[in-house]
């Protein structure tokens, strides 16, 4: 190894909640070797070398929690480990991912850490740590780094690899509604909100209800025009034309000026307007007949085109479109003056992220430019205004200016398409004022339209497109998921979470199970091998038709996969015993407190996925599982075959629910008043015997099945047939009728 080197020893792709975080990260174990001797202020030159490279880390607040709170750490003394953090995490920022999570934490071995960071796109990520490296040696040994270089190198790894800025909108709106959001290609734009049968799916700017009939139909402009025009929506008049001579006829027809576009053409390529003579007509067929299955000739309307967003039949955003023009010095050629008055504009760019593009004389921008008797090379006098574009980006909102009854029309074309989400495209000369009294027109009606223009307008204020779309996805008190138990701890958890997935089948509800015994949709076996990790579950949530899962999670999928959740309605922990697990792979200590990782910082992410809404099941005999109680954001249910158990009789004076065994029976408590249950001989799991780890295991699937809001009957029946074979749960109906009589605080879930 080198004198003073970082080395990788490792990266665990940590896809869920885990230790660290909720969302995925990467977490690398790092070897400093000599680095271990030098942080950050014994390194001279560095910290200079390193502001002037990545300025932008002033914003990173680190511990001291204030602007500039990393570099004060920089200046102080901080170990490599985590400097590399903080510069992959900004440059990762400056390739376009959102703001992110880090966290470096020494291991037991001198100079190795473990550095957990967040995880966008996994390219992205191992790409911002090479870089972050190289970075970081440079700076230490004073070598030359190419920051421009290494910053464009992240972005087009972003651009090619990372939600698309449409996509990234939706998923962020529903995140922010607390919808999971399960990407379903590693660099597309398909995505899955929610789970199992409570899911939608969105690829882009188009949804699970975005109808393939409507699709085609807005592809094929003609026939759009058509059925708008049967339905009373102002179009311009215009027809499909077969050649350049029949173009110009159409256009005679019509009258001049007219538009030549392809017929399912789009993004605007190939489209010509306000053309007058045959030559014109001529030169644009030709350009457009290649961009598309065939060519349409029409009326062209005066004004300036609209680009009108509707989601489920109402306008969310509307933006227009501007002259590209510029003004001559009587030096510099009109190429020239493209770069220096247009192109300088930051908010142009070859990217999504620009709101703007680059303005490039194309055969459009050639055509109006011979109008004006000039060309690229062509120097304009002084003062005088020349036209490049007459409709370039729809870049400056206009929502609020938008006349109702526009609105309603553009409204309308949708419905009249077939579209949820639609892209409508109309010219008028003044969006505050109805189409029909200007002699307006829609042109074009798009399907997943692009969203970017609404969300970073080049002028006006964002809108919320990405809510409008996840709002007409998902009801107001919808939250795309189903009923979900998480099962974890040293022991037990294979067969607590095949009694709660009895409990489910026989409630009516098509139950997924993943386990350590495979995969189970209702009775039926899918998977033989062991699905107790995040592959298993994560096949769970993907199926539209499990109703509610049961998802079982040892501590090695918590250490080295991450949970395949990112909430549950149910966590359950059974116990935790660290003399039983061998968790050195991943230096587990039994004590550390945050420095280290240890059997509660493992086992406690299964309580902190708990949903407000939903419960933790806590084995109140364990000392170290009953302390999560504090942890938890919804309710907690202890249970213990003693009812005198110190974190039963507390819980219960304070009208918490519980779960024991009393006189031979399982009872479930709730404050004072009880609910007795079948006795244990009745179930055959425990038979005579009666086990303690096997009436442990009992008493944690009922208080589950409470927490789910499971009748007192299903649960009976449940104990008494788990491992029987049982007809068809469609018989057993009956058993959901009744209500269990004391549940006081009926367990509510997300749909």
């Amino acid at each position: 190894m080198k004198k003073k080197d970082i080395i990788i020893r490792d990266i665990i792709s940590l896809r869920g909640p885990s230790i660290w975080t909720y969302p995925p990260a990467l977490e690398a174990w790092i070897d400093i070797g000599e680095f271990e001797d030098y942080p950050s202020n014994k390194l001279p030159g560095f910290v200079d070398r390193l502001k002037a490279w990545l300025p932008s880390l002033i914003e990173h607040r680190c511990n001291y929690d204030e602007r500039g709170g990393f570099l004060r750490r920089l200046d102080e003394g901080t170990w490599i480990g985590h400097v590399l953090e903080h510069v992959s995490l900004e440059l990762m920022t400056l390739g376009g991912l959102p703001d992110g999570f880090g966290r470096t934490r020494e291991t037991t071995e001198r100079g190795v850490y473990k550095l957990a960071i967040s995880n966008f796109q996994e390219d992205c990520t191992r790409l911002a740590l090479e870089l972050g490296i190289k970075l970081i040696l440079a700076a230490v040994n004073d070598t030359p780094f190419d920051m421009a270089e290494a910053t464009s190198t992240m972005r087009r790894r972003v651009d090619r690899k990372y939600l698309g800025p449409s996509t990234a909108a939706i998923v962020n709106a529903a995140e922010a509604r607390s919808i999971p959001a399960i990407r379903l290609l590693d660099d597309g734009n398909l995505v899955q909100l929610g789970y199992g049968a409570a899911m939608r799916r969105i690829w882009t700017a188009e949804t699970d209800q975005t109808s393939a009939i409507a699709e085609t139909i807005s592809r094929d402009k003609d026939l759009t025009k058509t059925l708008l025009s049967s339905c009373g929506v102002a179009i311009p008049e215009g027809r499909e034309v077969s050649s350049a001579e029949d173009a110009w006829e159409a256009a005679e027809d019509i009258g001049v000026p007219v538009v030549v576009k392809p017929t399912d053409g789009n993004h605007g390529r190939g489209v010509f307007i306000d053309l007058t003579s045959k030559e014109e007509v001529a030169k644009a067929y030709a350009i457009a007949v290649e961009e598309g299955s065939g060519v349409l000739v029409e009326r062209s309307i005066q004004g300036i085109e609209h680009r009108l967003l509707v989601v489920g039949g109402k306008l969310v955003a509307a933006n227009r479109s501007d002259l590209i023009t510029i003004n001559g010095d009587g030096k510099s050629t009109v190429q020239e003056l493209i770069d220096s008055q247009i192109n300088v504009d930051p908010r142009r760019g070859t990217t999504e992220l620009h709101p703007l593009s680059i303005i490039r004389i194309d055969t459009a921008a050639r055509m109006e430019l011979e109008r004006q008797g000039l060309n690229a090379d062509s120097v304009p006098a002084a003062g005088r205004e020349v036209l490049i574009q007459r409709n370039a980006n729809h870049a400056f909102d206009c929502t609020d200016d938008v006349h109702p009854e526009t609105a309603r029309t553009a409204a309308l074309a949708a419905r009249i398409v077939g579209l949820d989400i639609a892209g409508i495209d109309l010219v008028c000369k003044d969006i505050a004022k109805p189409l029909g009294e200007q002699g307006g027109a829609i042109v074009e009606v798009n399907a997943g339209p692009s969203l970017l223009m609404h969300i970073k307008p080049g002028i006006g204020k964002p809108r919320p497109v990405g809510q409008a779309i996840v709002d007409n996805l998902f009801g107001p008190n919808v939250g795309g998921r189903v009923p979900l138990v998480g099962v974890t701890g040293t022991h037990g958890k294979t067969a607590v979470a095949k009694l709660i997935a009895h409990f489910l089948y026989l409630s009516g509800q098509k139950a997924g199970l993943a386990c350590s015994d495979g995969i189970f949709l209702g009775r039926r076996q899918v998977q033989k091998s062991n699905a107790a990790n995040w592959e298993g579950g994560r096949r769970l949530l993907l199926n539209r038709s499990v109703e509610a899962a049961v998802i079982e999670n040892g501590a090695e999928v918590i250490l080295g996969e991450g949970l395949p959740y990112d909430r549950c309605s149910v966590g359950v922990i059974t116990d935790i015993v660290p003399a039983d697990e061998d968790l050195s792979r991943w230096d587990v200590q039994p004590t550390g407190g945050e420095y280290y990782t240890t059997h509660r910082s493992i086992y406690r992410t299964q309580v902190d996925v708990v949903l407000p809404s939903g419960h933790a099941v806590l084995n109140g005999a364990d000392e170290l599982v009953a302390d999560f109680a504090e942890l938890c954001d919804g309710e907690v249910i202890f249970y213990a075959a003693d009812p005198a158990t110190p974190a039963l009789v507390t819980h219960r004076a304070g009208n918490g629910r519980t779960v024991y065994v009393a006189e031979g029976r399982i009872i479930m408590a709730s404050g004072q008043d009880e609910i007795r249950l079948c006795r244990l001989g009745d179930a055959p799991v425990i038979g005579k015997q009666k086990d303690p780890h096997t009436i442990a295991n009992v008493l944690a699937a009922v208080a589950a099945g409470w927490a789910l809001g499971l009748t007192q009957e299903v649960i009976v029946t449940g104990l008494k047939t788990f491992g029987i074979e049982l007809p068809d749960p469609a018989a057993l109906l009956p058993l959901r009728a009744k209500k269990s009589p004391v549940a006081k605080k009926p367990a509510t879930h997300r749909n």
